[in-house]
């Protein structure tokens, strides 16, 4: 009965662990067909994250900058609580007449949250039906130990990128990230998983 239960607490464990890892995965993108940049031939690419918490856009925005080689604007320096976000001709001309290259923009679509309802106890097909006795052994402990509710939750997260010189957006992608541990965590992961793609499709060149 000790072993069994050791298992158990192993198994409980190891659910706990698995549920509380992030992952991100890019689910699709697209891009402007043979279109590339070279970030060093780049001046000034402003960066704007739309989240509602405000601590949490400046440091996604700061994230997001960091890959961008001191190239990288942050909107919540450059756009002031005085600007009009109303106008829209007010922006275009803004950030054309202050000389931006292009602009990344990086928010939260949707959260698609999922409940499992986890045994309290298993074991492989194999060892459950090998004989009559581990049968019944581990099928009582199975029913006589209870279960519980996990909660996974996925963020979707869409990431822009547009040429103000051309006006036009020239790459999108989208990307799923499950159980976070935070928001600041999530952005990081997020940045690094979009840039990786970028590079991967030659979004991202070194010439």
């Amino acid at each position: 009965m000790k072993h069994l239960k050791s298992n158990f607490i192993l198994i409980a464990l190891a659910l706990v662990f698995f549920n509380s890892c992030t992952t991100t995965k890019m689910s699709g993108s697209w891009r402007e067909p043979d279109k590339s940049i070279v970030v060093e031939n780049l001046r000034k690419v402003l960066v704007v994250a739309l989240l509602k918490d405000e601590t949490s856009r400046r440091k996604a925005e700061d994230q997001m900058a960091g890959f961008l080689k001191g190239r990288g604007v942050v909107s919540y320096n450059y756009l002031s609580e005085r600007f009009n976000e109303n106008n829209e001709g007010v922006l275009r001309k803004k950030i054309k007449d202050d000389g931006f290259d292009g602009a990344v923009t990086m928010r939260l679509v949707d959260i698609d949250k999922d409940e499992v309802y986890r045994p309290g106890y298993g074991m492989p097909y194999r060892n459950i039906y090998s004989n009559f006795s581990g049968y019944m052994y581990r099928n009582w402990s199975f029913y006589s130990t209870p279960g519980y509710y996990t909660t996974t939750k996925t963020y979707l997260i869409e990431t822009n990128v547009y040429s103000i010189k051309e006006d036009r957006i020239i790459w999108i992608g989208l990307t799923e990230t499950t159980n976070p541990e935070g928001l600041e965590k999530l952005t990081a992961e997020v940045t690094k998983t979009v840039f990786k793609q970028m590079i991967k499709e030659g979004f991202i060149t070194n010439q």
